[in-house]
């Protein structure tokens, strides 16, 4: 008698499955959250419009809060298949000319501070009357402050920093530049454009951080390497898009 062989399990295909329902689920949490409030929205609603079950979201995040941190993560993931923070790393060890790498980061902030700063300043308001949100904002701000460090330790040794700044001091400048406040004074509130943004962030910290010899014309610098944006988006990916 012929033998049967064991079908072989296909465990590519089930962890693609639940990677779509995750991203579902957190994609119908960022528009219920940011339409309703934090108070307003339920786990209920959040199930109803990504076609799952409420107990599949408590089991996959925990609740609401859960949700905001995945969310905030998805937001700072950016668009496309590589993570903006691996992206941003890969610039900023190829990019020799300080200014340009600055420029580029704030190229970078177009793509990432439309995505995270509406869920931060989300956050900041929930967080006033829940303990757990206000540990989850403190966690946020800190791994933010922390990036930036590293950040401005990359930029610091390829260059003298501006006369008299220290590199704790261009930490803050960029941690600053990079915060949910200045997105919603400038965009949100007075409607610039990302793009009009970015420039203003990249020229910026271009101002605040290098000396004046530094900062070349962007319009008359060659050529660098590849932005640190150009990747193309994945299909799939939550086309709304802090920190570089």
């Amino acid at each position: 008698m012929e033998s049967v062989k064991p079908r072989r399990y296909d465990a590519t295909r089930r962890r693609e499955q639940a990677r779509h329902i995750r991203q579902t689920i957190i994609n119908a949490a960022r528009h219920r959250f940011l339409q309703d409030g934090y108070t307003g929205t339920t786990i209920a609603s959040i199930a109803a419009e990504a076609g799952a079950s409420v107990d599949t979201i408590y089991k996959s995040f925990g609740g609401k809060a859960g949700l905001v941190r995945a969310m905030c993560e998805d937001a700072l993931n950016g668009v496309g298949p590589v993570p903006a923070e691996q992206r941003s790393d890969a610039m900023q060890a190829a990019e020799s000319d300080p200014a340009r790498m600055l420029r580029h980061l704030g190229t970078l902030t177009t793509e990432i501070a439309p995505r995270i700063a509406p869920l931060l300043l989300l956050l900041a308001t929930a967080a006033e009357g829940d303990p757990t949100l206000a540990e989850l904002l403190i966690d946020l701000e800190t791994a933010r402050l922390t990036r930036m460090t590293q950040v401005a330790r990359n930029l610091a040794n390829k260059t003298q920093l501006r006369a008299g700044r220290s590199l704790e001091e261009a930490a803050e400048i960029m941690w600053a530049y990079s915060s949910p406040e200045l997105f919603r004074l400038l965009v949100l509130n007075r409607g610039w454009p990302p793009e009009r943004y970015g420039e203003f962030v990249g020229e910026s910290l271009v101002d605040s951080l290098l000396g004046p010899d530094q900062a070349a014309d962007p319009s008359t610098s060659t050529a660098g390497p590849r932005n640190a944006i150009d990747v193309p988006p994945a299909s799939d990916s939550d086309s709304t898009t802090s920190g570089p």
